[in-house]
């Protein structure tokens, strides 16, 4: 079923109907980041940011092209930039950042890496990767998701993606120093993230306590990575009349009152959206579909309003089956046809078609594994012949 179909894999991450990352533009990205985790709402704070990128940009080497900035409303620790000129904060790094000389060094990274033209030439390698564990995360609200994506867009940036954080260091530092700032302060920014990267390294190490770095770092620290310190140094030799402090006052007013971590505030809810906060996930329906939870059948059931369709949701304990193993060894589930594995997110999943009998409509069937939790997905049509329709 094709409301159906999109629903069974979305289970930890909410799948999103994407394009793929190597092909998404970064207007798709955009739209995405909306829809899913959204902007943060502060007019003063969201005004102030947009303020300090345009500054950026009037010095860098797109001055007058269009930059488009949003401050996103996670708890996690990051920066990134998209292509199309997009530039995104997440909130919950600002609460790490001690004066507005450091804001500007994290988003001049960012405007750097879309300068120096690695957003466009590297959209499906660690950017895209990151970016996609980063979505997921923030989806699912699921740091398993988000560390094991995160790990692959690590390894690739640890490959062959240095240089390019070097460069657009130097960038920002060049930056930094053309509008005034202390380029130095980029240095105590990046001391500071890695600080808490080594903090919550041992607290993980301790009690498994969740790692979130921001991308920026690497392995050796800032105080002694020369290729960093040197990159920095460079922008000494900039001549400007500019002067700035490093504003912590100013970043102190407009940020009074920042939430910490999650954001509790009442957000809209979607009516065909359902979510558990125990189990940590939730899904979408198809538009104009309801949902409630059926207490003899243990499920959650959707459908639209002319009963054309239905997908219910069940919740079973995992074995170390894998999932082909499980449908068919624990839940007794008949032979699907089409079966194939799923990775939504990089959990691990299987689907496939259950023939109808006796002129009955074909079923979509899939399992997906999240933590301790396997989730059945089962979707049905009322009419036989609406069956491909449905699933296509």
């Amino acid at each position: 079923m094709a409301a159906a179909g999109r629903i069974i894999l979305a289970i930890g991450c909410l799948l999103l109907a994407t394009p793929a990352f190597g092909s998404a533009s970064g207007e798709d990205l955009y739209k995405e980041v909306l829809a899913s985790t959204g902007a943060y709402e502060d007019s003063e704070l969201t005004a102030y940011l947009e303020g300090l990128v345009r500054d950026i940009v009037s010095v860098s080497e797109m001055a007058g092209e269009e930059f488009t900035f949003t401050l996103v409303d996670s708890g996690d620790i990051n920066a990134f930039a998209t292509a199309g000129n997009y530039v995104y904060i997440n909130r919950g790094i600002l609460n790490y950042i001690r004066n507005e000389a450091q804001l500007v060094s994290v988003l001049a990274h960012e405007v750097g890496h879309i300068t120096q033209r690695h957003v466009s030439v590297m959209p499906a390698v660690a950017g895209g990767a990151s970016f996609l564990s980063w979505l997921a995360g923030a989806l699912s609200g699921s740091m398993e998701v988000y560390q094991a994506g995160q790990a692959y867009a690590n390894s690739l940036l640890k490959g062959h993606g240095r240089d390019n954080e070097l460069q657009a260091d130097e960038s920002a530092a060049r930056y930094m120093a053309k509008l005034g700032y202390d380029p130095n302060e980029m240095l105590e920014m990046l001391t500071v993230m890695k600080d808490l990267e080594i903090m919550q390294k041992e607290r993980a190490a301790k009690g498994g306590a969740p790692r979130r770095a921001y991308h920026g770092i690497f392995s050796s620290h800032p105080r002694n990575d020369m290729r960093l310190r040197s990159a920095v140094s460079k922008s000494k030799n900039i001549e400007t009349s500019a002067t700035r402090d490093s504003g912590a006052e100013r970043y102190r007013q407009v940020t009074e009152g920042l939430v910490w971590g999650e954001n509790f505030k009442e957000k809209e809810q979607k009516a065909e959206r359902w979510s558990d906060r125990k189990l940590r996930v939730r899904f979408d329906y198809p538009d104009g579909w309801t949902h409630q939870v059926d207490t003899q059948l243990k499920a959650v059931v959707g459908q639209p309003d002319d009963g054309a369709a239905r997908l219910s949701m069940q919740t079973h304990p995992r074995t170390p089956q894998d999932p082909e193993e499980y449908l068919y060894n624990h839940l007794k589930i008949p032979q699907l046809k089409d079966g194939k594995e799923v990775k939504p997110a990089r959990l691990k999943g299987y689907t496939g078609i259950l023939p109808g009998q006796d002129g009955q409509a074909d079923q979509r069937v899939a399992v997906v594994f999240y933590k301790l939790n396997a989730f059945l997905f089962i979707g049905e049509v009322a009419e036989p012949s609406t069956f491909d329709a449905f699933d296509e």
